[in-house]
């Protein structure tokens, strides 16, 4: 459902005394640019304030869900018609992915983007087919001075990992993956 209001996240890598529910890492794979250091659990945080265990972490990536951008209205009527909430019970899988634009992205104008996201790379009407397998938060975290522009969180059934293999392979084909200059690829389980 579309959030009006802003919603702060951090991702903490690492760390010790995690709260219950931290997710423990099956793998940490840096797919395009610099890792991140290795760690065995992540712990999320949503919502205002930060946690203590941020200062304690390995990592600590923060970001802000909110106010949709590059979707039009008829798109996100579709979105929300099909997209489950986080925190389902049987959503014990996961996948946090930090990615970076490269300049040349930031350079285009907001037409131009919407333009390399959607009329030609369809990111979105060929994302739908994964709804409602799939759950899925886009975190911005550029103007937030991070070192990533966004953090992809998507949660799903263990028996649905195959269909979020092929969304995630069907995305990084497409053209604008190619403004992608760093991504690293964090599979979770619960």
């Amino acid at each position: 459902m579309y959030r009006s209001e802003l919603l702060p996240a951090v991702f903490v890598g690492g760390g010790v005394d995690l709260a219950a529910g931290a997710w423990r890492v099956e793998r940490i794979q840096a797919v395009r640019g610099d890792p991140l250091p290795v760690v065995e659990r992540v712990h999320v945080h949503v919502g205002a304030g930060t946690p203590a265990t941020a200062a304690a972490g390995a990592w600590a990536l923060r970001g802000v869900a909110g106010h949709a951008r590059y979707v039009e209205r008829a798109e996100r009527v579709q979105l929300d018609a099909v997209s489950p909430p986080l925190d389902r019970p049987e959503a014990t899988r996961a996948a946090l992915i930090p990615i970076r634009k490269s300049p040349s992205w930031w350079a285009l104008m907001q037409d131009e983007r919407r333009a390399v996201f959607e009329e030609r790379s369809r990111h979105i009407a060929d994302s739908l087919p994964f709804l409602p397998r799939i759950a899925r938060r886009l975190y911005h975290s550029r103007d937030l001075g991070e070192p990533f522009d966004f953090l992809t969180w998507f949660e799903y059934a263990p028996e649905h990992a195959g269909a979020f293999e092929e969304l995630v392979a069907l995305l990084r084909s497409r053209e604008e993956w190619a403004y992608v200059d760093r991504e690293v690829d964090i599979r979770l389980a619960r």
